[in-house]
């Protein structure tokens, strides 16, 4: 049997394991490398857990049986600190030596660092994994600031928000959710969170923070001059590819780790798929995109390699704190704009040449589907144009059909 290094345990590393055992149950022994002491998680489920509405055992959707039950060696706990191209072999923090015939590398992103004095105190942490979940339920009731206006932060805040602390946001732009609401959404969802409880500081860029004596923080201080208090802070101001390793063993790394049509490397033997990589000057964080990588390249790692990897956009799907929200495409640029405001709901369609070049929905997403296959089909919606944002029933068109796509924050 061939040797198969995986380096990387999460949710597309995952993916691929499952998609390569189905077709080629026997062609690899297969050996994983995973720096977290846990087994498969469903790294979208963290914020559910944080906000006390699901539990370890339920978001573990690979656990150690179903690696046994594949005859795949899980190594976890040990981060890989080497790779050696010219030998084929991949060294762990406690010594294992591993040989390998293909060595994938899934090793994902690392939590964005703020670059401001203060960040290394006793205090500030991340929201990315399991362990960070778990340090932020240990925390006593306290004042936190939540540096970031994306989906992990407002997330974070609002599950913090349940736990009973005292959550200020920062968001250095005019709106939430700024890459996938336009501005009325956004404010939409700022006045639905502030009704829970969270506060905001919009339009505010973390200056420093501020020390309180003994190594812990005291305060964030702002752009414009405010001063926060806090015990704690959490940032989740994006993501970085983790692609040090690549780079050490000489691969090509941009932005993440280069690769082609096939999740190849230039080296023949390695390929490299999920966050980690930059495939055609683009890097990702949604669970789609990574499926499909997963997916493309099980089938060549498979030896049955016919498919390639193009990136298609589509649809992304959130839902924040029991909130549903639907964009995609170009939903505030040239055209006309369709708007319909409801309580509890908003659309908005962005229309160009009589077809639809952008959405955004919230609340009420149940149409998202019809408008969605419009968009990808560049149906003309002249007939139904009038009565567009009343919904599906409205915007039946002939060859108005086809598969829709989610994406979710990974």
């Amino acid at each position: 049997m061939k040797r198969l290094v995986v380096i990387g345990n999460g949710m597309a590393a995952c993916r691929l394991l499952e998609e390569l055992t189905r077709l080629a149950p026997d062609l690899y022994q297969i050996t994983v490398v995973g720096e977290e002491p846990f087994a498969g998680y469903n790294r979208v489920m963290l914020s559910p857990l944080l906000g006390g509405g699901t539990d370890e055992q339920t978001i573990t959707t690979y656990p150690h049986q179903w690696y046994r039950d594949r005859d795949i060696r899980l190594i976890t706990g040990s981060p890989v600190v080497g790779i050696h191209r010219h030998r084929r072999q991949v060294i762990t923090a406690a010594g294992h030596v591993l040989g390998y015939d293909r060595l994938l590398l899934a090793t994902g992103a690392a939590p964005r660092q703020l670059p401001v004095d203060g960040v290394a105190l006793k205090g500030v942490m991340s929201f990315r994994d399991l362990h960070d979940v778990r340090t932020l339920l240990s925390l006593p009731a306290a004042r936190v600031v939540v540096v970031g206006g994306g989906f992990l932060g407002l997330e974070a805040a609002d599950a913090l928000v349940k736990q009973g602390h005292d959550v200020t946001l920062v968001h250095s732009r005019g709106h939430l959710l700024n890459q996938q609401l336009d501005e009325a959404a956004g404010h939409r969802l700022q006045q639905d969170l502030e009704a829970r409880g969270l506060k905001f500081a919009m339009q505010a860029r973390t200056q420093s923070i501020e020390d309180n004596g003994h190594g812990g923080v005291a305060a964030v201080h702002l752009g414009d001059g405010q001063r926060l208090p806090a015990d704690y802070v959490v940032q989740a101001v994006g993501i970085v590819p983790r692609a040090e390793l690549a780079a050490q063993a000489g691969l090509t790394v941009n932005q993440g780790i280069r690769v082609d049509d096939t999740l190849q490397t230039f080296d023949p033997a390695i390929y490299a798929i999920g966050e980690c990589v930059e495939h055609r000057q683009r890097t990702f964080g949604l669970v789609a995109p990574l499926y499909e990588q997963a997916s493309v390249c099980a089938s060549h790692l498979a030896e049955l390699g016919h498919r390639r990897y193009l990136y298609a956009d589509s649809a992304t799907r959130l839902k924040i704190s029991g909130i549903d929200l639907v964009s995609f495409g170009d939903f505030s640029g040239d055209g006309d704009t369709l708007q319909l405001e409801l309580p509890g709901s908003y659309r908005r369609l962005q229309i160009r040449d009589n077809r639809i070049v952008g959405m955004v929905l919230y609340g009420d997403v149940g149409d998202s589907a019809c408008f969605e296959t419009l968009w990808r089909n560049q149906t003309d919606i002249s007939a139904v144009r009038a009565t567009l944002l009343l919904g599906e029933a409205f915007c039946n068109l002939p060859g108005n059909g086809g598969d829709q796509q989610e994406e979710i924050a990974a």
